[in-house]
């Protein structure tokens, strides 16, 4: 039985699941228990960004690249929760220089998915922003999204990537609803740094579009010093 540290909990348009991925305390390694939590265990367990679980768990045999991430989580339980510094070392512990170096493969400019059959290497990174290159945007064409461009360590552009963070979704949402979405934005340009949790969707191909592929989506957004308490409990 292991301890693991969670660092993403990810919205789905269905609010009865929710993806969560955590790293393992003592290796590093990162995994996403399978199959989706249902909303109710994760409030049950006390599921957050920095909540500590502990369980058996195992990766599946049968793994689809770039999902290598998959795993069964039995016999979970909630241990506690990590302070901000230890999961600041947690998230340090994953970091990748970029988004290109984190998943290996290139990506043209502009691109927002890696095309099915590139050889990705895993479904999600870290990478670390400066904060004043980070921007939290309204979909012009979905009410029900919240966008983000940020540059990354290799000083490229990924412009309007879908936030599936569920924390700050819920906060972020919530202020564009009532006129104050930057709020968001000027509160992490404040802070000194921005750790970002990039990750693939599943395969998926728009209806009528060309593209095919895993999409990039922003499934965590990790400040520090500070943090919105209304967000998190790191």
């Amino acid at each position: 039985m292991g301890s693991y540290v969670v660092t993403d909990l990810t919205r789905f348009r269905n609010p009865d699941i929710v993806c969560i991925a955590m790293v393992d305390m003592e290796s590093g390694q990162c995994f996403r228990p399978m199959p989706y939590l249902k909303s109710r265990e994760v409030r049950r367990l006390n599921i957050h960004p920095g909540a500590i679980l502990r369980g058996n768990l195992a990766l599946k045999e049968d793994l689809d690249y770039p999902h290598i991430e998959d795993a069964t989580f039995t016999k979970r339980r909630y241990a506690g929760k990590v302070d901000r510094s230890m999961f600041r070392s947690i998230l340090e512990r994953t970091l990748s220089d970029s988004v290109e170096g984190g998943f290996g493969v290139t990506i043209d400019r502009g691109q927002k998915h890696i095309n099915h059959g590139q050889p990705a290497t895993c479904s999600i990174i870290t990478i670390k922003v400066p904060p004043k290159r980070l921007s939290i945007e309204p979909d012009r064409f979905d009410p029900e999204k919240i966008r983000a461009s940020f540059t990354d360590g290799a000083g490229f552009l990924y412009r309007y990537l879908s936030i599936t963070d569920r924390g700050f979704f819920d906060f972020a949402k919530k202020h564009q609803d009532d006129g104050q979405l930057d709020k968001a934005s000027r509160f992490v340009r404040s802070q000194q740094e921005v750790y970002l949790r990039v990750g693939l969707s599943r395969r998926y191909s728009p209806q009528d579009d060309e593209r095919d592929g895993y999409w990039l989506q922003v499934n965590g957004i990790y400040t520090f010093p500070d943090y919105l308490e209304e967000v998190r409990q790191y």
